[in-house]
């Protein structure tokens, strides 16, 4: 026999919130989903070139071991 009650719960109707905002309804075995990207505001999609410096690695780098910009 197989085991009974091993599976979660379906829910039909989860909502997907993004920034607090409801977007959606999917089926998931969460009722709710939070989000961080969707393709509202995906680069991709947004046609956005926006460039991200991670805290200026490369400056960092290069102070770090007293290097110029020119110094090859």
């Amino acid at each position: 026999m197989p085991k009974s009650n091993i599976h979660p719960t379906w829910f039909k109707d989860a909502t997907v919130l993004f920034d607090g905002k409801k977007l959606s309804l999917v089926g998931s075995t969460k009722d709710e989903l939070q989000i961080d990207m969707w393709l509202g505001n995906h680069p991709f999609y947004t046609k956005s070139t926006v460039m991200i410096d991670s805290e200026g690695r490369v400056e960092r780098f290069m102070k770090k071991y007293g290097l110029n910009s020119t110094d090859q």
